[in-house]
């Protein structure tokens, strides 16, 4: 099966144009799933340096996974090509930083993270821009930060739910050829209840 290299639509996925859907579903208190992630999340970021600077990329409104970081002593910077999710992400956290850009493209990739989340979002990116992505994320990680992200273990393609997009898992091999060729090492898998599945990478 091969992977589509078109492109898929504006810098946010089709995320900005269902913003105000998404964030009452699922961005915000009270949301349909607002417990999913958050305790495989919290154990990884407790388990992080207090103070520690990390990268969340299409962190989108914030809730729930920033929620967790912030709440783990952790200086989270955010990502979000959404204007929308960006000005909720705002509202939650004035004091965090937060820039509105294609995830590919950030500035913040000009400086160095302890850790870096990509939480449901890799797959919604063409695959030569996730390889992008990895390869950035692993010049921006200090030596023997980590780098947490989502995506299917198997090779697969399937509409997003919410854009009806086209949606790319290059699978458990694709990523960690990814990964190593990056200068990042695959040094865990596991799932959520939810069962999303989440590679944990460390840099060399």
């Amino acid at each position: 099966m091969s992977i589509s290299t078109e492109p898929m639509s504006d810098d946010s996925n089709g995320y900005e144009a269902i913003a105000a859907e998404f964030i009452a579903a699922r961005g915000s208190p009270g949301g349909g799933r607002p417990g999913v992630g958050v305790s495989t999340v919290r154990k990884w970021a407790s388990a992080l340096r207090s103070g520690g600077a990390v990268l969340d990329l299409g962190c989108g409104s914030g809730y729930p996974i920033t929620q967790v970081l912030v709440e783990c002593g952790l200086a989270v910077h955010g990502v979000d090509a959404s204007p929308s999710m960006v000005a909720a992400f705002r509202a939650r956290f004035p004091e965090a930083p937060i820039e509105c850009s294609d995830v590919v493209k950030s500035s913040y990739f000009g400086r160095e993270f302890d850790a870096v989340i990509a939480w449901g979002l890799l797959f919604l990116l063409r695959a030569d821009a996730q390889a992008q992505l990895v390869e950035r994320v692993g010049r921006a990680l200090k030596r023997g930060g980590q780098f947490l992200f989502t995506a299917p273990r198997q090779r697969c393609e399937w509409s997003d739910s919410m854009t009806g997009l086209a949606s790319a898992s290059l699978g458990a091999e694709g990523y960690r050829r990814l990964l190593e060729t990056a200068g990042l090492e695959l040094v865990d898998e596991m799932e959520d209840e939810g069962e999303n599945h989440y590679y944990l990478a460390s840099r060399r």
